[in-house]
């Protein structure tokens, strides 16, 4: 077995909107542009991925962007076989790579778990669901045996401390949003690209990325009512109809554009990741969704609000205090009951306090807030997602070609 890892499929099965695919397309690019890997991400909903890379051809099954190469998945499921059209037509095998990532648990094509069983040269790799719940700690990078082919995947878990594999960061990223911060012209560009002036210092502004939620209105209330100008930029997407229905118009779409009392709510197209990272860098105040968008907010080093992916049962709940017991440890209590509030009021909890009384504790501790989301930044960023995975993965190639020697 090869000792060194230089190509790696990644297998994306989009079932969540854009947060499966908006994580597999960053570590693919990171994998590529940052480590030097030949990448192929294996996507079965290419529309997705052209949300988020707009060079992207949804009708190409194979293509390059950005240094990886892109292939339809068709045969997403239970195939009996695993062959595709190659660049000049004809079908040809596909030869797995050293390192193989199945996303979120996907379910690999048969014929390239026979693929891989034959070529004995693959680091199967699930890359797991983000969480700070304390379990993470004892199932990452634990062994799967296959029930019947010798094969075995190892758990990899992004999290938020040294026992888990990190998050994925840009070796950049900082110097990028510290220089557009710092950057006034930058910044006047960023909001005329969106029909927009540059927002004075007096306006509070809120960027607002979630899933469909009824506390939308009462949040709009609180900042309506509330004396401080407020600019709350929603890009399209899936809370749209509580937007439509604050205002009653029938359809919002990009540009649209509303006032309130002291609340100016303005539609933003579904922009590209790179400039979603702008968009966070210049608010002050960003709610975000799922995985990645909160990652990214992270980064920003700003306060902000999780709507984290609703589950059954409320489970979900359990895995939104893990991460404020952490991200809140270093806070004055009257702060971290602040930000608790409030993100308890905006996930639902029918217990919380009203969302109105939630985002008015959540302001007046915004300056606390900051200076906690800095500190946070910082001490993740000593934990990198690609970096550990690369890490592991030559580590148990290394323990495999090992055992294939001594055969």
């Amino acid at each position: 077995m090869k000792k060194s890892i230089n190509r790696c499929d990644i297998f994306c099965n989009v079932i969540d909107n854009y947060g499966d695919i908006g994580v597999c397309w960053r570590l693919a690019r990171q994998l590529a542009n940052e480590h030097g890997l030949v990448v192929r991400l294996w996507v079965d909903d290419p529309g997705s991925l052209a949300k988020l890379c707009h060079e992207a051809d949804v009708a190409r099954d194979i293509q390059h962007c950005r240094g990886v190469e892109v292939r339809r998945w068709y045969e997403f499921g239970n195939p009996p076989t695993l062959r595709y059209l190659g660049s000049n037509g004809d079908e040809e095998a596909i030869q797995p790579a050293e390192l193989v990532i199945e996303a979120f648990s996907c379910k690999l094509p048969q014929g390239y778990l026979d693929a891989m069983v034959a070529q004995r040269q693959s680091v199967w790799i699930n890359l797991e669901y983000l969480s700070a719940e304390d379990w993470v700690h004892g199932c990452h990078g634990l062994p799967s045996p296959h029930p019947s082919l010798p094969l075995t995947k190892y758990f990899f878990f992004p999290g938020f401390t040294k026992q888990t594999g990190g998050l994925l960061l840009e070796r950049d990223l900082f110097a990028r949003r510290d220089a557009f911060q710092a950057d006034a012209a930058a910044q006047q560009a960023f909001w005329q690209s969106f029909g927009m002036e540059m927002p004075g210092a007096e306006t509070l502004k809120v960027s607002l990325f979630g899933y469909e939620n009824d506390a939308l209105a009462g949040l709009f209330d609180a900042c309506a009512e509330g004396s401080q100008p407020v600019l709350c930029l929603v890009p399209e997407g899936r809370i749209l109809p509580q937007v439509r229905k604050y205002f009653g118009d029938v359809a919002p779409y990009a540009g649209s554009s509303y006032v309130c009392g002291n609340l100016r709510v303005h539609v933003l197209p579904f922009v590209e990741q790179e400039r979603y990272d702008e968009l966070l860098w210049a608010c002050d105040i960003n709610f975000v969704r799922g995985e990645d968008s909160c990652v990214r907010a992270q980064w920003a080093a700003k306060p902000f609000v999780w709507h984290i992916y609703p589950q059954r049962d409320g489970v979900h709940m359990q895995k939104l205090r893990a991460f404020v017991a952490r991200y809140c440890a270093g806070l004055p209590p009257e702060a971290a009951q602040a930000l608790h509030g409030l993100w308890e009021a905006w996930n639902g909890e029918v217990s919380s306090i009203p969302v109105e009384k939630a985002w008015n504790d959540f302001h007046a501790h915004r300056s606390m807030l900051r200076q906690c989301a800095q500190g946070w930044a910082r001490e993740l960023a000593e934990n990198n997602l690609a970096l550990n995975l690369l890490d592991f993965s030559r580590k148990i190639g290394r323990m495999r070609a090992f055992e294939i020697e001594g055969q």
